[in-house]
């Protein structure tokens, strides 16, 4: 008699899914789309999305993009993506498949492909509150007003596909590496829609190799109380199933294991080397750009600050290139009359957002009529710093192999303080999971 994969691993939060791939027939370029907190000031790209897809079966229909949050009936938006999961479960639309993970590699058009590994992840092991030390981490601030939209989404959802990718700190290659190196069953092999790249699927079923994947995972626990995984993309997305699931426990009393206890994502190496960190910049709108500056010279006076103009554009982007003394950070900005740098020589935090926040999030309280957006790009930044009451400011890309000692250290990082690449890598979604019984 064959004997029954183990499907639960408590010591490192992993659970082996089983997962649901369209029937053979159904074409897997239009039923992947997107994640859906993508290109949400580009409605015209979804316009595009749902022609290509046409009458095909596609996880569209299993979606709320957010560029949609505010067109129609929310609530029967949801209720209608319900009635087709329930819909493609009972009609034959999704096919089971044994307990297993999928190797992902895909093609995004750098040197390498990215890899990764789908696994689902026990949301006992995370918490998204501010200080919280679980085995799975928050990378980034959690921003509470993004939830209810994705927890109604989920609340009664027979299943789940994701589009959450979480990091793992596996420097010489073990988990992935070594699954790239097996002999596995392909399970799919396709080109993603609008430009997103081609992407390749193995099946991983076999029991000596989800416990070899299991104890190399094992190994990688890093820290007092230990840390193993850290939030790439998807971080309200996973706040939301682990709010859901601790309703779920309040109202159903839930006897033995329930499957909306975990949650599908996609592990990448923070090593992979395709993976790359872009900076999200900073635009403080509704002030005077000079009364900003002195209230800075006066929360970092006792860091060792330090502030200076460049008279041109040219001078500016060469202070920018050079080297700060090590340990400081340096900060440029922008305004529509002056370009300038700021440093602070002996900064209280790792990373130059969290220094920068230290003085912005005091500032935005005590200044109501002040807001910040986050720019991807400089060349946007740029342009928006032309108008009055505007100061950009100009953060690095972040170090990626300092983001794990980062979370360690002072726990997650302010808000949009990296992207995991341009919008067009970010996870498609594809295999799916019952989340209830």
């Amino acid at each position: 008699m064959a004997r029954t994969v183990q499907r639960d691993y408590p010591d490192i939060a992993l659970h082996v899914p089983t997962l649901l791939l369209p029937r053979p027939g159904i074409p897997l370029s239009t039923w992947s789309v997107v994640a859906c907190d993508q290109y949400t000031s580009q409605p015209e790209y979804w316009d595009r999305t749902a022609r290509l897809v046409g009458g095909h079966e596609s996880t569209l229909g299993l979606i709320l993009p957010e560029a949609r949050l505010g067109e129609g009936d929310r609530d029967a938006n949801i209720a209608a993506i319900n009635r087709r999961m329930a819909q493609y479960l009972s009609d034959g639309t999704l096919v089971e498949r044994p307990p297993g993970f999928v190797l992902v590699e895909r093609q995004v058009g750098r040197a390498t492909p990215r890899r990764g590994l789908v696994v689902a992840l026990d949301l006992e092991c995370f918490d998204y509150r501010e200080g919280a030390r679980e085995l799975i981490r928050s990378t980034e601030g959690t921003d509470p007003s993004r939830l209810p939209a994705r927890m109604d989404v989920r609340r009664h959802a027979p299943l789940e596909s994701p589009h959450i990718l979480v990091l793992i700190d596996d420097p010489d290659e073990t988990v992935i590496g070594s699954l790239v190196r097996s002999d596995l069953p392909l399970g799919y092999d396709f080109e993603l829609m609008q430009g997103g790249g081609r992407v390749r699927g193995w099946w991983v079923t076999s029991e000596n190799l989800i416990a070899a994947t299991v104890a190399r995972l094992g190994a990688l626990r890093r820290g007092d109380p230990p840390m193993l995984y850290a939030m790439g993309d998807g971080n309200h997305s996973f706040a939301a199933a682990r709010a859901i699931w601790e309703e779920v426990k309040a109202n159903e009393a839930p006897e033995g294991d329930h499957p909306a206890r975990y949650a599908l994502v996609e592990l990448v190496n923070i090593h992979d080397r395709a993976l790359e960190f872009e900076p999200i910049h900073r635009l403080l709108a509704g002030v005077d750009p000079q009364a900003v500056l002195g209230m800075m010279a006066g929360r970092y006076g006792s860091l060792g600050f330090r502030h200076w103009i460049c008279p041109t554009e040219e001078s500016w982007r060469r202070e920018c290139r050079e080297t700060p003394v090590p340990g400081a950070h340096r900060i440029p900005y922008r305004t529509c009359h002056t370009l300038g740098l700021l440093q602070i020589a002996s900064p209280r935090f790792k990373l130059e957002t969290a220094t920068l926040h230290d003085f912005l999030d005091p500032f935005l309280v005590e200044h109501p009529g002040a807001s910040v957006d986050y720019i991807h790009g400089e060349d946007v930044l740029a342009d928006l710093t032309r108008a009055e009451g505007r100061i950009g400011f100009v953060l690095p890309a972040m170090d990626k192999h300092d983001l794990f000692a980062s979370v360690v250290e002072e726990g997650a990082t302010p808000r949009k303080t990296f992207s995991l690449g341009e919008a067009f890598e970010k996870r498609f979604y594809l295999e799916c999971r019952r989340i209830r019984p």
